[in-house]
Parts: C-alpha cells; sequence; structure tokens
C-alpha cells in the first residue's frame, strides 16, 4: 500500500505549486501519539525534506507556547475546534490558500465550513473523537455509567485519574451537574471547581488522556478521563477495559491542521496538510490513532473493525448526547481562574 501512496502522490506533487529546495524541515507541533510515524517517514522521502515532531499533551500548553515565541518556531500545529477562533483573532495562524490543497475535496460535508473555521479559511479537520471514561471492568464493584464516578466518592470503584486539560476537566464537572460545556455563570463553574477540588483529593493524578489511559493499563488507577482514540487503543491492548460516555452527556471534538501565521516554512506546512487529506494516508493516520476521521476518502481504507466500533464512531443515541466546547471569548478568563484555583488547592 505504501508504494501504491508514494506512486499516486508523485503524480499528484507535480500539480502542485513547487516547494523551494531550501525548504528542507518541516516542524510539527502535535499531540502525542497522534501520527503513524511511517507517515511522517514517508512525507520525508517524497518531499526530500526533515520533519521535526514536537510534543503537548493539553491545548492550553500548546497556546501558551505559540504566543511565547512558538508562531515562528512551527510550520503546523493541531489545534481543537474551540482554540482555532482565538488563534485566528490573535493571528497566530496563517489563511490556507486553496489552491495548494486539492485534497480538501475529501473531507465529508459535515466538517466543510464549520461554525469555528467559516470557509476552512485557515484549519482542516484532523481527526475527531469524544471525551468519556476508560476503565477497568475487574478489581472492585461494578461501575456507574456517570461522571459520578470521579465526583461522587461514595459512587468512585477504585483509583481514579483525573485529565489534566482544563476544558476536558471543568467540562466532566459541569456535565456531571447537568450543565452545558460552555458555562460561564460563575455559580456553575465555582461547583464545578469544587466538585473538581473533592475529586482531586481522592484522585491518582492529574494525567493526560495518554497517562490516563497507561494508568488503567497498568492497574494503578481503575477508571481515568480520556479521549476516544486512547480508549480504542487501550481496549486492543486489554480485553478487561472498556469506555464509555456518561449518561450525563460529554464533549465531541475536532482537532485541526492549521499553519502558523510565521511559519518558516509555509509552502513545506501547506504540501503536509495536502498529503494529510489524501484518503489512504488519512486511513493509516486513523488506524494508528484510533480516532476517527472526518476524511470521506478514507473510509474504504480504514479497518472495518474501526468503522464498526461505537467506541470510535458514536450510534445516534450518543451523539444527542455531546456538545461542542465554544470559543468563550473574553469569559474564558472564567475558566483561567477556577483551573489556577483547582492547581492551587
Amino acid at each position: 500500500m505504501r508504494k501504491l501512496i508514494l506512486v499516486s502522490w508523485l503524480f499528484t506533487s507535480l500539480s502542485l505549486p513547487a516547494v523551494s529546495a531550501e525548504a528542507q524541515k518541516l516542524n510539527l507541533f502535535i499531540w502525542s501519539e497522534y501520527i503513524d510515524p511511517g507517515v511522517v517517514k514517508d512525507f520525508e522521502r517524497l518531499f526530500l525534506c526533515q520533519v521535526v515532531v514536537d510534543l503537548y499533551e493539553d491545548a492550553e500548553s500548546m497556546l501558551s507556547k505559540i504566543q511565547g515565541g512558538g508562531v515562528a518556531q512551527y510550520d503546523v500545529v493541531v489545534p481543537p475546534d474551540h482554540l482555532v477562533p482565538s488563534m485566528i483573532h490573535l493571528k497566530l495562524l496563517a489563511p490556507l490558500r486553496a489552491e495548494r490543497l486539492p485534497n480538501l475535496k475529501n473531507l465529508e460535508a459535515r466538517f466543510l465550513n464549520p461554525p469555528y473555521d467559516p470557509g476552512n479559511g485557515y484549519s482542516v479537520p484532523y481527526q475527531w473523537g469524544t471525551v468519556g471514561v476508560y476503565a477497568r471492568k475487574s478489581g472492585g464493584k461494578p461501575i456507574e455509567e456517570s461522571w459520578g464516578i470521579f465526583f461522587d466518592s461514595k459512587l468512585q470503584p477504585g483509583p481514579i485519574a483525573l485529565i489534566d486539560s482544563l476544558r476536558d476537566q471543568i467540562g466532566a464537572a459541569l456535565k456531571y451537574r447537568g450543565h452545558s460545556l460552555n458555562s460561564t455563570d460563575p455559580k456553575q463553574l465555582k461547583e464545578a471547581r469544587d466538585l473538581i477540588v473533592d475529586a482531586k483529593k481522592r484522585a491518582v493524578a492529574f494525567e493526560g488522556s495518554v497517562g490516563g489511559k497507561n494508568r488503567v493499563l497498568a492497574k494503578t488507577a481503575r477508571a481515568a478521563i480520556v479521549y476516544s482514540g486512547e480508549a480504542g487503543r487501550g481496549i486492543t491492548e486489554d480485553a478487561d477495559t472498556y469506555y464509555f460516555i456518561p449518561r450525563e452527556g460529554s464533549q465531541i471534538w475536532v482537532d485541526n491542521l492549521a499553519v502558523l501565521a510565521k511559519a518558516p516554512h509555509r509552502d513545506l506546512a501547506e504540501a503536509f496538510v495536502n498529503f494529510m487529506l489524501d484518503g489512504k494516508v488519512g486511513a493509516r493516520v486513523s488506524n494508528f490513532t484510533q480516532f476517527s476521521s472526518p476524511n470521506r476518502a478514507s473510509k474504504e481504507f480504514i479497518k472495518p473493525e474501526f468503522l464498526k466500533n461505537p467506541v470510535l464512531y458514536p450510534d445516534d443515541g450518543v451523539m444527542k448526547k455531546l456538545e461542542f466546547l465554544q470559543d468563550l471569548g473574553s469569559k474564558t478568563k472564567l475558566y483561567d481562574e477556577v483551573w489556577t484555583q483547582v492547581k492551587s488547592r
């Protein structure tokens, strides 16, 4: 399959604007365990370049580093949907040149022209998924499929790991109380803060999604808040583990590929984005990450068992319980204040 991809891309690349001979390096800033290393190597061979990969575990750390000088250090970044409007407003992202992205046509219609980036002017969907609970079946009492296993000591089934991500963790607490993930009500946010502070006292750790998955696999946590793809990979490793969306509802998200405003290698960066939108390449990424693909052309190449897996592609009943995070503008500071208080107590 790899040879076919490379041959296809040699023909496709003939119709694309040439990448400068001096642009021999691509600096990629991406979540950990979020791209197939083989895909990176194929891009390096095809475009005669070196891809330098730097990793992050949460969106807030990514944004902080970009604002702290990374906007001129990195070429491609992978922001979640709710951060794209802020990054555009802060002039951290470069407009995408549509003529350099012929593979945009491969995206499913529902992922084109998203509300957080009308016309895909600055970003293109990369992977999507949900936030939920990854847990071990054995090792204690039956687990309630509720956020209460983190926020109610009576329901706690054993050691728990919280997620070290501001909006995801606060959102879980808000959902537990029946509120929106995007609430800006100070009373609701204070309630969420108090729930998390109490849970923190009973938790083994705050972890990134990968770390939470690894704690469940290592049996140092019975349950952890993670992203769906991490859970999918964990279940493949250990059949005694499973994933669920709590009955109170949760989050659906879309991560995106974007080129930074001061990218040192903008042409090569856009070539990388277009490469990732290829149907076979997109399938290889989703087969590796076990996250859901927004790429219509990838579906025929994704493993059938993944397409049928409700962890990765939830049914309509679950989808109705999911909510997107929104860009809250200046009111984001309310969440920053809550998170500072959570971490300091």
